[in-house]
């Protein structure tokens, strides 16, 4: 009977709220102490952006202490998971606010059409079930019109392998962070193939490329609605 009554965006915002989970809310509530010496160890490939000088892939995550190698800002995570600035004011003390502070700056900069990516890549496919092929490397990028992955070129230097993936092909991207000990990885790909993209940087751009991804969805289903109404 509630269903019935409900249109579908109030049922999402019900299936959101009971779905959400703050690993470390529920680390601090129930007061479960992590000393580690390594706790901190590459957190940078999550909290990228520094919220002092906002620069991004200077950060680096190690032992116990998240540290921005361009305004040299240092912060310590603490054995309950809260951080805390060595120095100065302390601008998130909460892993998830600083990483919602970045999907923020993300949907900014799409908004404002200054996001893009645009990095050299290791590819590895899958066309079949039986391996992940080592194909070459080529360039993904990304930005308002979605990915475009070109690789694998030719003697003349010409690319032999073009995919493009539009903003609404899918909400949610496959990225994950030192992919089977071979690094970190952006998968884009359909149902017949699916390509596997390690980025050739030093700078993070997994965990960006991946909020890029949710909220252009986001922004481009929104203009859509908007042109229906």
């Amino acid at each position: 009977e509630e269903i019935s009554s409900k249109t579908s965006d109030e049922i999402n915002a019900i299936i959101r709220e009971h779905f959400t989970f703050d690993a470390f809310r529920w680390q601090q509530e129930n007061k479960i102490k992590i000393s580690e010496p390594f706790r901190a160890d590459s957190l940078n490939r999550v909290l990228y952006k520094c919220p002092h000088c906002y620069s991004e892939g200077y950060m680096e995550g190690k032992d116990t202490k998240l540290i921005c190698h361009s305004c040299k800002k240092e912060y310590e995570l603490d054995e309950y998971g809260y951080m805390r600035a060595l120095d100065g004011d302390t601008a998130f003390s909460h892993i998830p606010d600083w990483y919602a502070w970045e999907r923020a700056c993300v949907r900014e900069e799409l908004l404002s059409g200054t996001y893009a990516l645009d990095v050299p890549v290791e590819i590895r496919m899958m066309a079949d079930t039986s391996a992940i092929y080592r194909v070459g490397e080529g360039r993904l990028r990304h930005d308002r019109n979605g990915f475009v992955l070109d690789g694998c070129r030719d003697e003349d230097g010409e690319y032999q392998l073009h995919y493009e993936q539009k903003p609404l092909s899918s909400y949610s991207l496959y990225s994950d962070y030192y992919w089977y000990e071979i690094g970190d990885m952006i998968c884009i790909g359909d149902t017949n193939v699916l390509y596997y993209c390690f980025p050739k940087t030093d700078r993070d751009v997994v965990a960006k490329t991946r909020l890029a991804a949710e909220e252009l969805f986001r922004i481009v289903r929104e203009e859509k609605r908007r042109r229906r109404s």
